[in-house]
Formats: C-alpha cells, structure tokens, sequence
C-alpha cells in the first residue's frame, strides 16, 4: 500500500495533500461489525454553523435543480440557485466526516463518510437519517454511487464495498472480489515483489483489500472504481461483478471521468492524468503542468471538461480530454469536486467550502463568484 494513499484516505480527502514522505502506511482494518444494522448511535448531531457553507467540504451532487454538498462534522449544505448561496441543512444526526454523496431522484439520496457511515435523506437533503454506523470498524466509507431502481453501492477503505437495493435503507456487505486482466495479475506480481505483505493483504482479504477511493457510472450499467495503488477496476452490470483494468500508473487514483464513447480519463496522485480511447484497455498521459493531487472532474454544459485538484487548480478541455489548459485559482485553496452549473460555470467545493467559478477564459486564473 502505498504511504501516500495511505495517508490521504486516513484524511479522506480533507485535502491535506496525498500523504508526505515518511508518514506511515495506513494500519490494517480490524473485522467490520455486521453492515445490515445500524451497530451503534452517533453521540451528536451535526451543529449548526454560521459560515457551513465556507468550511471543509469533500463532495457534491444534484438532487433536481438542488446541489448538496457534504462535508466536515457532519455538515450538509444545499443551494437552490446554482452555488450563488448555500443553507445547512436542517439535520445530520452524526459528526463523521462525510466524503460522498449521491441521489437517487429530486428527494432521495444517500450520504457516506468515516466511522463507516451512511445517512439517507427523502426530502432533498434537509434531514438525513442513520442507516448504517459502525465507528469500531475503523474504516471510512469514501463514496457512493446512486443507480436505477434504488439500487446504491457504497465504497471505502480496505476495499470496503456495501450495497442497497432499497435506495439505502438497509445495507448488506459484499466481498469484492474482481476477475483480474492478463496485464493487472503482471502488475500484482510485480507488486507482491516489492512488498509482499501487502500484496498479500490484498489477495486473501486478511484485513482488508486496496482502497476504493471513488466510484462512477458510464452509460448503460457501466461502472467504474477508481482505487489505491494505481488499481482501475469496471463492471458491465451495475456492480453485480467487476474486473480489473490494466493501469497506467502505480500511484493512486482518486478520480474517474467516463466521457462519451468508450473515452475514460482516470487521474490522481502527483497531478498524474490519463486518457483511454477504449473504456480502459489502453491509457494515453495527459501532460497537466502540475504535481497537485487531481480529486474531481466533470464534463460542463458547454462541452468542456474540468478537473480539479489541490492548491486550487482547475484543468479545463475543449478537446474531449486530449489537452488540458491550467487555470490556476488565486487562492490557492484545495479543491475535491465539482458540478457543472450551466456554460462554462463550476460549484466547486473544498477546503475553503463552496462557490460558484467561471472557466470560460483561459487566459487568466478564471473568475470566482462567492
């Protein structure tokens, strides 16, 4: 496993930079406590906080016209006029950091985070309810996808994988276990050189397989993960059996971007991007002009493509990923995701929390709205 997704999953993505050098792999999970049962009770709610809108926040999504985002002790905020302003929402019943966040239809959606949490709401995200909590796994769940007819999977640390067939209501734990490809066994025998013991780990499931730090879906049933330690893995059928994808890169990835086609781009540590033409068999690099973690991308209403990452960066394509201009944000601040909010406008949300940006001119750093 290696120390920089280590660390940077310890942090989910609480933007401290991908792990430096000489800090320690993260440990081995212990056994996680039965996933069909909510095992214990948060012992607070999220608090109400003034500037809720402005602290850490790791994801966003839509539910209809509303975007939620979630974040840092639980908080949860919503904004009903395209990230120009933002509310808390009404009631988070834990104060776990939250790292994703998906939604189902306009009303129902499912919330996940560290302590192994899950949270629905059925009112557009102003009330969430427990669905699932077990801090004594200590494994943080890192993100959620949504699919068609309440079907959820939810993903984490220790190849962690939960899945719902009642929009999150109820959970069962699934052991995952994808086919590997001809070049991803190469690659896991060359790993277990190098490290044996973690190759190991990952192979028999003692304490837990490599982290899956995002999952996304392509058209049709097609989902992709994107994993620690350079691992890619897709399923054709919604999550009911995975392979793995030959990869580019040994170092993380924290993000996968299906385009239209079988185009994919997959990016991560050290500002590390690539594209594939043939939804995964084959990867081209991206040159980016950065070494900044790269966290979360989207294709925008005007046809671009965004990514952004930490330090403020903000890559933008207009030639279906095959080039990428750097927009550098003046702040600097780290930035984990985005959604598209019409043209070439960005809600953007991260360490310095949520707000709207421009990145139709590429000449400058991009215009920031608060």
């Amino acid at each position: 496993m290696d120390k920089a997704a280590g660390s940077a999953l310890a942090a989910a993505l609480l933007l401290a930079a991908a792990a430096l050098p000489g800090q320690p792999p993260a440990p081995a999970a212990p056994q996680p406590a039965a996933p069909d049962e909510v095992t214990a009770q948060p012992s607070r709610a999220a608090e109400p906080a003034r500037r809720a809108a402005r602290g850490l926040l790791v994801a966003i999504a839509a539910a209809g016209q509303r975007l939620v985002a979630v974040g840092d002790r639980g908080i949860i905020v919503l904004s009903d006029d395209r990230a120009a302003s933002w509310r808390q929402a009404e009631y988070v019943p834990a104060q776990a950091l939250l790292t994703g966040v998906c939604f189902l239809d306009g009303q129902h959606g499912v919330a996940v985070g560290h302590d192994e949490l899950i949270l629905t709401t059925d009112d557009a995200g102003r009330s969430w309810k427990l669905a699932h909590y077990a801090p004594q796994a200590q494994r943080p769940l890192l993100d959620v996808w949504c699919g068609a007819g309440g079907e959820v999977i939810a993903v984490g640390a220790y190849s962690a994988y939960f899945t719902s067939d009642d929009g999150g209501v109820s959970w069962r734990e699934v052991k995952f276990i994808p086919a590997a490809s001809a070049a991803a066994h190469d690659r896991h025998a060359a790993a277990a050189a190098r490290a044996p013991a973690a190759a190991a780990r990952s192979e028999d499931g003692a304490g837990g397989g490599y982290h899956l730090n995002r999952i996304v879906a392509a058209g049709g049933r097609r989902l992709y993960i994107a994993g620690e330690a350079g691992h890619l893995y897709a399923s054709e059928d919604a999550g009911a059996s995975w392979r793995a994808l030959a990869s580019p890169y040994e170092g993380s990835f924290f993000g996968v971007l299906p385009l239209p086609g079988e185009v994919l781009l997959a990016f991560g540590l050290r500002g590390h991007l690539y594209r594939s033409a043939d939804a995964g068999a084959s990867w081209q690099p991206i040159e980016t002009g950065t070494v900044a973690m790269l966290t979360g991308g989207a294709s925008l209403d005007s046809g671009a493509i965004a990514i952004v990452g930490l330090s403020g960066v903000v890559l933008v394509s207009r030639d279906g990923g095959r080039s990428f201009a750097l927009l550098q944000q003046a702040d600097r601040s780290g930035l984990s995701a985005l959604a598209s909010v019409g043209g070439d406008r960005l809600a953007v949300v991260g360490e310095a929390g949520a707000r709207q940006i421009s990145v139709g001119d590429q000449t400058g750093a991009g215009s920031t709205s608060p």
